[in-house]
């Protein structure tokens, strides 16, 4: 981060330690449209010696959580993270991965075993060999739909592994879900597999907020521009409303601040105009409702106020390069490439 976009977000009387902080307002107005729901769970005992193999899932999120014994956490890339009971992990991205009881053990696809149904969307998979009938592990784990809806963009600046260690300095809300999904996990009495996955669900969630609440480990203009009162006002009108023609005049209205103050600043810290993050902005989600909703052309261009299916899509291709109907072949997992995501990405705070 440069010294001018420091001044930029430090809060005045902090020192050079502190900056904004992103307030209990913004971060209701992130966390409100938040979608979080499991798709599959299971329950899974394993031996001493063991490798479970998790496809990746484009467009969701993993959750594991070790409730007894030790495990490997191999992601994409090689990295090998070490897990003990109480650990628990959100993937946002979905990326495939190994849990494993050594790094040099073989993994075998976790669906590829035998399932018990326990509810509705959980089930048990026990893989203890016969000559060894205790669990020497036990996780509970799944993958879920994601969604932080017109903030969908801070999902793709999560970094692909979120842990939580086990004395929670981190997340310390979370410690006592932890522990009651252990002490369900263990005790698995009546209904445990439906209270699992709400609490696998609250879990995640405040994993989330833990990362937003931390200032999203400074990963992008964007979380510069929310901690700047001059900026978050409009950035967050700007998702909340993507389908207004919005004006200049009328994003500084939002921040209270002169026209020429906000297009500076804006421009200072995102690295690009206003309107060309709206427009932008415009074509990102259209791209996702196209491609991941399948929404009709003529639906996308009315929700984003064109006046015609023609003028939307004569906007899209001037931005992405293509028609519109050319996203529905985009992979979900893709969309974050294009648009104003793509540029705070790079953009070097």
């Amino acid at each position: 981060m440069t010294e001018r976009l420091r001044s930029l977000t430090r809060s005045p009387g902090d020192g050079d330690a502190g900056q904004f902080a992103l307030t209990s307002d913004l971060l209701s107005e992130l966390l409100t449209s938040m979608r979080l729901r499991g798709v599959r769970y299971r329950r899974v005992h394993v031996g001493p010696r063991f490798g479970l193999n998790f496809d990746a899932k484009p467009g969701r999120a993993y959750f594991h959580f070790l409730a007894v014994g030790s495990a490997v956490l191999r992601t994409e890339d090689g990295t090998v993270h070490e897990l003990s009971a109480g650990n628990a992990i959100f993937m946002p991205h979905g990326e495939s991965h190994q849990l494993l009881s050594g790094p040099d053990i073989p993994a075998q696809g976790i669906d590829s075993f035998a399932a018990v149904p326990l509810s509705d969307a959980v089930c048990a998979v026990d893989v203890c060999p016969s000559t060894d009938p205790t669990p020497s592990a036990v996780f509970f784990n799944g993958f879920m739909d994601f969604d932080l809806g017109g903030m969908q963009g801070l999902s793709q600046l999560m970094p692909d592994v979120m842990l939580v260690d086990a004395e929670g300095q981190r997340y310390p809300g979370l410690i006592p879900i932890l522990t009651s999904m252990r002490r369900e996990v263990c005790s698995a009495r009546v209904g445990f597999a439906g209270i699992l996955a709400r609490l696998a669900e609250v879990a995640a969630a405040m994993i989330v907020r833990g990362w937003i609440e931390c200032g999203c480990d400074n990963t992008s203009g964007l979380v510069a521009a929310l901690r700047d009162p001059r900026l978050a006002c409009a950035i967050l009108a700007l998702h909340r409303q993507p389908g207004h023609h919005w004006t200049v005049a009328e994003l500084a209205a939002e921040c209270n601040v002169s026209r020429s103050v906000f297009a500076d600043r804006f421009q200072t810290t995102i690295g690009i105009p206003p309107l060309r993050y709206a427009t932008e902005l415009r074509m990102l989600l259209a791209g996702q409702w196209l491609a991941q909703d399948t929404l009709p052309i003529q639906s996308v261009a009315q929700r984003l106020g064109y006046t015609s299916q023609a003028a939307f899509s004569r906007a899209f291709k001037r931005v992405t390069g293509r028609p519109p109907g050319a996203s529905r072949d985009t992979p979900h997992s893709n969309a974050a490439d294009e648009g104003p995501l793509r540029l705070l990405q790079e953009r070097d705070v």
